[in-house]
């Protein structure tokens, strides 16, 4: 339990609550600096409570920690399914990146609670880069749908 823990234990959570906090909230600095309602306050909360959860349930003693971590996937991936829109006769769906980006980002969060800081990092940064393509030259000539 929590309150069993030493000082420099506290301390690591502490931290590893923080890392969550910081590349959520770097993910939706890039969705919000393009105008996206999904922004930093969004995703950083989405990938601080996973984290949260994910520290939680290692902290329960005799719990299977796995079962938070499901709910967490569960619970924002609900969430993400009310992000998408579908509008018109045309088939127009928005939201889909934003829905699937929340998702994974509460992936990086789980992954910090767990102490997976590497993995962590790398899928915030992966994550970052898939948001990023569609600004560049070469990905807009390459995905253009045919009419």
């Amino acid at each position: 339990m929590m309150s069993a823990l030493s000082f420099q234990s506290n301390l690591e959570l502490l931290l590893r609550i923080f890392i969550a906090f910081l590349l959520g909230g770097l993910i939706g600095w890039e969705r919000e600096r393009h105008g996206i309602s999904a922004g930093i306050r969004t995703y950083g909360a989405i990938s601080l409570g996973a984290c949260v959860f994910g520290i939680v349930s290692l902290s329960v003693a005799g719990a299977d920690p796995t079962r938070i971590a499901a709910q967490v996937v569960t619970g924002v991936g609900f969430l993400g399914g009310g992000i998408i829109f579908r509008q018109g006769d045309q088939h127009h769906v928005s939201g889909l990146t934003t829905a699937a980006t929340l998702w994974a980002t509460a992936a990086v969060g789980l992954a910090v609670a767990l102490g997976m800081y590497m993995v962590s990092f790398l899928t915030a940064i992966l994550i970052f880069a898939l948001l990023y393509l569609p600004r560049l030259k070469w990905w807009k000539k390459i995905s253009k749908k045919s009419v």
